[in-house]
């Protein structure tokens, strides 16, 4: 047949690029924008700033010696815009890579670390930040416009909920009001098993120009290698759909032709690559066994298998061309889902949880009671997208009546709330509930002694599949640290309040670019076992040099900050580690006599106790009880110095505190 082209185009949404998968997104972010303004400030000539290639390669060896990425990339140029490109989408830098005046108001929280609560949502504040950009956000789908986020929160509010699958699937091929509907009512019956998945997507395929008109082609002429190829409209290379010619040739001869090579057959479904291949092999085969297929012939093929019916070429045709172009989607859907996941996950609006999506208390009700007015710009461009403007200026739909969402939150939860105290109160006291249940399901004590295991090895990829991946190790150390010492302290106290960590909304730790003041302050009120204090918990990954360098002066400033700020005598510090350098503990023990002053204030007397992650899993397995570990921290405080017996002094503290022998 004659030389033809048949144009792909996109059927679905994305925001960022696929080039670029980063975990911990949101510290990416905030350290991209903090590079780009200083990368701005090496540049001499600022009135001149032009995003060309050498400029591109300038800023990439920029990254690379800052230590943002490692190696070295085949084209500098492209991986300076692949790792940047996601923060043009979402509107905090302009295609140049200048920042705007919405990411100047991230960079901002940024630099100095305050992520104070300050709206309805009770979110960070760098997650409203997140919040406000997703809702402006749009996408250009074949030439429609649609605001993701928006259209998502639609089918939330709609669907109660979405599974991964429905999420991963369905929502990022609504492109417009009409789409919108047919998919929210398609998952509706997909749930009810009247639908099926490779339906519902072929359904919006199909109705695209370019998929008709492969689909005319593929009737209308005979196949051959170059007809398959122009069919599967592949986006980087005709060429790489070459495989398709024989799978096809195979399929023919058995449902068409009575042929009974199945080995064949296999192995020619085999030869897809990657997701693909794996569906066709799924679609064709009860088993991908080939001892099996040889041995059972016809009896090996799945009896679902829609090509067993066939009665004509052509309609072997319609159900090849269907399921080449359906499975080609899904893997393109299922690589985009990580991306949209983690931009959505940033606004803190959304749980990801048990392979469903839910919108977090605060935020549905409030979008419920808007989204009328608000979806009403779900398919049109936001012109603000850059700038730094509340919610009512990025629609008007925001301009309501809060007293209204209080009264439908106190009729649904059957209590009164009045005030955004009460209902962040109320906000606060159930995500606690929701983190004393995730302890239980997510960090009994196995896991919590296998996660102190892996700290000491830094078997990292360990500890983020038991954990999560959006946070810095460190950062999940002391998120481990601060659970443990809640189950220690035998779950008194508000843990949430005590960690000073910013956290998912799924409860599970995140990482900044700044840093915080200490770890965990853990307050304790007075009982007969101990007098009211506070405890802060300083936690540490840093070994030999570096953690003389790092830790002795940060930590004893840490309590002698708080012990002025507060004047309480009782408070105290407990520093952990995986390792414990001698001259540290020897630092952290002669604080005792060592004042401390600030400005024109001074202590005397601090109380730093050291361990060891060793002597926490003994903690742990022994179950030892916060009241016990009190008062072997004291009675071992108030000893005499003797610098010959320092360590003899912290062996037998670490020995009687986890229990191996009670004096």
């Amino acid at each position: 047949m004659a030389t033809k082209s048949i144009p792909y185009q996109s059927f679905c949404w994305v925001i960022g690029t696929t080039s670029f998968r980063t975990a911990k997104l949101n510290l990416k972010i905030e350290e991209q924008l903090l590079l780009l303004e200083e990368f701005y400030k090496t540049v001499s000539n600022k009135s001149a700033w032009n995003w060309n290639n050498t400029l591109q390669e300038e800023y990439y060896d920029f990254m690379k010696e800052r230590g943002f990425l490692y190696g070295d990339a085949g084209r500098k140029d492209k991986d300076a815009r692949e790792k940047t490109s996601g923060l043009v989408d979402i509107g905090l830098i302009t295609p140049d890579r200048l920042i705007t005046d919405a990411g100047k108001e991230l960079l901002n929280i940024a630099r100095e670390g305050t992520f104070d609560t300050n709206n309805f949502f009770n979110l960070d504040s760098d997650s409203f930040v997140y919040l406000k950009q997703l809702l402006k956000t749009t996408i250009n789908v074949n030439n429609n416009i649609v605001r993701p986020f928006l259209v998502t929160l639609k089918s939330l509010l709609e669907l109660d909920f979405l599974t991964y699958d429905e999420f991963t699937y369905f929502i990022p091929l609504i492109n417009d009001r009409e789409s919108a509907e047919e998919i929210i009512e398609s998952i509706r019956l997909y749930r009810q098993e009247k639908i099926t998945l490779e339906d519902v997507i072929y359904e919006r395929l199909i109705v695209m120009e370019n998929y008709q008109e492969a689909l005319s082609e593929f009737i209308d002429h005979p196949v051959d290698e170059e007809l398959i190829c122009l069919i599967g409209m592949n986006r980087k290379s005709r060429n790489y759909d070459k495989p398709y010619y024989r799978l096809y040739e195979n399929i023919k001869k058995i449902f068409l032709d009575s042929g009974d090579d199945y080995e064949a057959l296999l192995n020619s479904a085999k030869s897809i690559n990657q997701k693909p291949g794996t569906l066709w092999r799924s679609l064709l085969f009860r088993t991908t066994n080939i001892s099996v297929i040889r041995k059972n012939g016809k009896s090996s093929i799945s009896p679902e298998c829609p090509f067993l019916n066939c009665s004509s070429e052509k309609e072997l045709k319609e159900i090849f061309f269907k399921y080449l172009h359906v499975f080609k989607a899904m893997a393109t859907l299922s690589d985009y889902f990580d991306l949209n996941r983690r931009y959505f996950n940033i606004t803190d609006t959304l749980i990801f949880e048990d392979q469903l999506i839910k919108l977090d208390m605060l935020p549905k009700y409030f979008f419920k009671e808007i989204m009328d007015d608000l979806y009403v710009e779900a398919f049109t461009r936001c012109d603000t997208l850059t700038q730094s403007i509340p919610l009512t200026e990025i629609s008007s739909a925001f301009d309501v009546d809060i007293n209204k969402i209080y009264q439908v939150l106190s009729a649904d939860l059957g209590i009164a709330i009045k005030s955004s105290e009460q209902a962040a109160t109320y906000v606060n006291d159930e995500r606690y509930r929701r983190f004393s249940a995730l302890i239980d399901k997510k960090f009994n004590d196995s896991v919590l002694i296998e996660l102190l295991n892996c700290f000491e090895k830094r078997d990292d990829k360990r500890i983020e599949e038991l954990v999560t991946d959006e946070a810095a190790i460190p950062t999940i150390f002391e998120y481990v640290l601060g659970i443990i010492w809640y189950k220690v302290s035998e779950r008194k106290g508000n843990i949430l309040d005590f960690m000073k960590l910013s956290l998912e909304a799924n409860l599970l730790p995140k990482t900044h670019a700044a840093g915080g003041y200490a770890d965990i302050i853990y307050e304790y009120e007075a009982c007969t076992s101990y007098p009211k204090h506070s405890l802060l918990l300083e936690a540490t990954l840093a070994d030999g040099t570096n953690q003389r360098r790092m830790e002795m002066e940060p930590v004893s400033r840490h309590l002698g900050d708080y012990r002025i700020r507060f004047n309480n005598p009782f408070d105290y510090s407990l520093f952990v580690s995986t390792y414990l350098d001698k001259n540290v503990v020897s630092d952290f023990r002669y604080r005792k006599i060592i004042p401390y002053t600030r400005d024109e204030e001074a202590i005397t007397g601090m109380k730093i106790i050291s361990m060891d992650t060793d002597s926490l899993k003994k903690i742990i397995e022994n179950k030892i009880n916060y009241s016990y570990l009190y008062e072997v921290f004291d009675k071992y405080h108030e000893m005499d110095l003797d610098p010959l017996q320092t360590l003899n002094w912290h062996e037998d503290l670490l020995r009687e505190a986890t229990g191996e022998y009670k004096a």
